[in-house]
């Protein structure tokens, strides 16, 4: 069975060989130049052989030419930090403008995308692309606080400033289709009761989600809905038209066989990028797998993180994290 084979299986809850895996991680400092991420990439992919490639930029990289300046401080997850936003007033959000995704850190990426579908040509491992999804977007460019202030201060200039990001993602997303990639996944960082009433987010959210992810082309057939945060709402989760969603489902609720219940294709998670893959060890990471694989019941379960590695795991843990669902008698 390959791995396409694989995974349409498990999304279809159908009976498959082993339960699929795959971990990914931001590349900070290599991010910034198309060859190099690439390289990373490949590297990572022909060294622990997951079922899928998640492609993960700069966490920044859709902003970043709307004139933001950032660097990386050395956080451990490999985001980048923006140290000089381009949206301070309300007003600013009416002054921005659609991108070329041609050009620039979007352009750059695109050429980095070429690199690696070479580098995979040949091989049966689907590739999908990280969007962060419009809110995350104006959070880089304003900062989260100033976003929820104007949100609740002057809607009418955010969601201005939101249809600009939405317009430029729908650009990214049409010169994705000319690419290989098998989908992608849309990261929602802000859906979460600890941040945001379900409210707000159906008004500053839900509605630009939605027009980016009725845009996908039905070849795309490994769409990941990754949600973010401690309290995440999966109120919304029937909205998203994906085939697999992903949550810190050890470290928030639902839990993963909660989660499962409210998911019509696969979930993907079962180990913290934490507690497991960075403080753990081997024989820890193990047990953890074994208990997610036991929770599941073994179907329409995909082995994962609920949040991208952060860049110094040993890497003893991300090989027992590939070993774990190839192993006999799992």
């Amino acid at each position: 069975m390959n791995k396409r084979e694989r995974l349409e299986k498990v999304i279809a809850g159908e009976q498959v060989d082993r339960i699929p895996v795959s971990l990914w991680r931001h590349w900070p400092g290599d991010d910034q130049r198309a060859a190099d991420l690439a390289q990373a990439v490949l590297t990572f992919q022909n060294t622990y052989d997951w079922d899928f490639v998640n492609i993960m930029p700069a966490n920044n990289f859709l902003a970043v030419d709307y004139g933001i300046q950032d660097h990386w401080e050395g956080e451990a997850d490999g985001t980048r930090k923006t140290v000089k936003t381009v949206v301070n007033r309300s007003l600013d959000w009416t002054e921005l403008r659609a991108i070329d995704p041609t050009r620039g850190a979007i352009g750059r990426h695109m050429e980095c995308l070429r690199f690696i579908e070479n580098g995979l040509e040949g091989t049966d491992t689907p590739y999908i692309q990280t969007i962060f999804n419009p809110f995350s977007q104006a959070c880089l460019l304003a900062g989260r606080d100033v976003v929820i202030r104007h949100m609740r201060t002057n809607p009418d200039r955010l969601q201005t400033g939101l249809n600009a990001i939405t317009e430029t993602t729908l650009r990214f997303i049409e010169a994705l289709k000319r690419t290989a990639i098998s989908g992608i996944c849309f990261v929602v960082e802000h859906a979460d009761y600890d941040l945001m009433s379900a409210e707000e987010y159906q008004t500053f959210g839900l509605p630009y989600d939605r027009k980016l992810l009725d845009t996908l082309p039905n070849r795309w057939w490994l769409n990941v809905l990754n949600l973010r945060g401690k309290a995440p709402m999966f109120r919304f989760i029937d909205h998203y038209p994906v085939s697999v969603v992903n949550w810190e489902d050890y470290e928030s609720e639902p839990d993963l066989a909660r989660g499962k219940s409210l998911v019509r294709g696969a979930v993907c998670g079962g180990l913290s990028a934490y507690d497991h893959v960075h403080y753990g060890t081997p024989s820890s990471i193990r047990d953890a797998g074994r208990k997610a694989i036991t929770q599941v019941n073994g179907r329409r379960f995909i082995l994962s993180t609920g949040l991208p590695l952060l860049i110094s795991s040993p890497l003893s843990n991300l090989r027992a994290v590939s070993e774990i669902a190839k192993q006999a008698g799992v």
